[in-house]
């Protein structure tokens, strides 16, 4: 399966009975992206579904507004793991520019002083797309998430990101390691089909913090729905971009955490 490898194990019971088994690992690797020949981060994540990554990725870092901000993507294996060399359109080089700018005082210093912080919890654009899912979809589209994991299901170490239809049925799913990456592939997979939510939400197998409600926001996702609990910035930024935000998404209750 792609993204999962098998490995040698000593399978040791409570009893003590032990045997030999292979099962599969997700697969953890680096992945480098370049934007327009200049390198611009190196992420661990899951080497499946790369160019969706790309797309993602670039979006939630803003460097693009549309699909045709990104002119092509080039994937190329290394010894060291996977690179990724996106080139945006001319356009865009000012913002890109910019934003490299802001991403070599961080990685200096950590976050330090106004202007990083500013940038570090830039304003999120308020959505204006609006939920048809009601309750009982979100429901529905937990019962049937599992069965859309199919690497989890295989190494039980990855997480998911699911486009939801207004009625609960999963459309599209996208899995990795990182629960930041699985969010981005979808995205991109997403961006790439010219597919909208139309009225419908994501499901994510992962804890809400503010990064994947950013991430929400500039995808234009009117709703948000994690199977683990939200962070007080998380809760306070989906207001902010008038997301609606349900947390803790189990198979008997949920917490709506904005409406």
């Amino acid at each position: 399966m792609t993204g999962s490898r098998p490995s040698a194990f000593r399978r040791v019971a409570k009893d003590g009975e032990a045997a030999d088994i292979t099962r599969a690992l997700a697969i953890e690797a680096p992945i480098a992206i370049e934007f327009n020949g200049i390198g611009y981060a190196v992420m661990m994540a899951t080497p499946a579904d790369l160019t969706d990554f790309a797309y993602g990725f670039a979006s939630s870092e803003r460097l693009i507004a549309e699909v045709g901000d990104i002119v092509s993507v080039d994937h190329h294996r290394a010894e060291a793991g996977d690179i990724l060399r996106v080139t945006l359109a001319s356009a865009r080089s000012d913002i890109l520019l910019e934003r490299v700018r802001h991403r070599v005082s961080e990685s200096s210093c950590g976050l330090c002083g106004i202007e990083n912080l500013e940038q570090a919890l830039r304003p999120l654009p308020r959505v204006t797309a609006t939920v048809a899912a009601d309750d009982a979809a979100i429901f529905r589209a937990l019962a049937a998430l599992d069965g859309h994991q199919m690497l989890n299901r295989a190494t039980s170490a990855v997480h998911a990101a699911a486009q939801c239809s207004a009625d609960g049925e999963i459309i599209t799913v996208r899995e990795d390691v990182g629960r930041h990456n699985a969010f981005d592939k979808l995205i991109g997979a997403m961006l790439r089909a010219g597919a909208r939510w139309d009225g419908g939400f994501a499901l994510l197998s992962s804890r809400c913090s503010y990064e994947l409600v950013e991430k929400a926001a500039l995808a234009s996702c009117p709703m948000l729905a994690t199977i683990s609990a939200p962070t007080t910035l998380a809760v306070e930024c989906a207001r902010e971009a008038n997301i609606r935000l349900v947390a803790l998404a189990r198979p008997d209750a949920m917490l709506v955490a904005t409406a």
